[in-house]
């Protein structure tokens, strides 16, 4: 389908999302948010595809939300007598994210708000030494979302995590990679290299296992109890051995070759 705020493409077996609002600096709206979606769930059912990068045109990755459409919303929930409130999807951003394929964020420059926790529940974020991120809710009034207050803390730490989201201070990309926020950074004429690079990587791996993979490390996050994180282990090594994948990499060792995980 063609889209209005977002470029797709595509190479190998590497889908590419764009962000395409450049003179926005990619402002994120509802309805980029609802293209974003569509464009992950057309690469999920896309069995050539492994893994998505996600990067934005012009100087930006995501400067943060329209606040011209929150001063509609505004008005118009005055004009109503109601508060303006998110709006909720039947299935979360996070749980979508989590089941979908792999993620790549290239962040090639602010990555702010929305920017930047639209990026927490994906697996890979690489950053441009251009870029800046910020956790700046608490400096329009609002609260961190998207699950955040709890993703960023696993990711950084607890007291880096709060001191961005009580601050929402803009740090710059060599801060973040020093407190973990992002995988690497990387010069700005190499980002979209490395970013397509690691995906690839990912890509070249057995689909059941990545989905496998993302699934229990998910689920391992929320389950408090160490027995029952190695028993889902357990089960779905056991189900990894019987697939043909399996057998393939054991067959392509012995024969002194690269495996060939999707043509088995």
């Amino acid at each position: 389908m063609p889209y209005e705020l977002i470029l797709i493409d595509r190479k190998d077996r590497v889908g590419i999302i764009t962000l395409n609002r450049p003179e926005k600096l990619n402002a994120w709206s509802y309805h980029m948010g609802g293209e974003i979606r569509d464009a992950i769930e057309s690469f999920n059912k896309d069995s050539s595809i492994g893994a998505v990068v996600m990067t934005g045109a012009g100087r930006a990755f995501c400067a943060g939300a329209d606040i011209r459409g929150w001063d509609s919303q505004i008005e118009e929930s005055e004009a109503e007598g109601s508060r303006p409130r998110a709006q909720a999807d039947a299935e979360s951003y996070i749980h979508f994210v989590a089941r979908s394929k792999p993620v790549i964020c290239a962040i090639n420059g602010p990555s702010i708000g929305v920017g930047l926790t639209m990026t927490l529940p994906c697996d890979v974020r690489i950053a441009s030494e251009n870029a800046r991120l910020a956790m700046r809710f608490v400096r329009i009034g609002v609260l961190p979302e998207l699950a955040s207050t709890k993703l960023l803390g696993h990711i950084v730490g607890l007291t880096h995590a709060l001191e961005l989201m009580l601050s929402g201070r803009i740090i710059d990309a060599a801060e973040a990679g020093r407190i973990g926020l992002v995988n690497r950074v990387v010069p700005a004429d190499r980002l979209m290299t490395e970013a397509m690079e690691t995906a690839a990587e990912i890509a070249f791996n057995p689909a059941d296992s990545i989905a496998a993979i993302k699934s229990m490390t998910w689920d391992a996050l929320q389950e408090p109890s160490l027995e029952a994180v190695m028993k889902r282990e357990g089960r779905e090594f056991n189900k990894a051995m019987e697939r043909p994948c399996f057998k393939e990499a054991v067959k392509a060792f012995l024969e002194k070759r690269q495996p060939d995980f999707h043509r088995v």
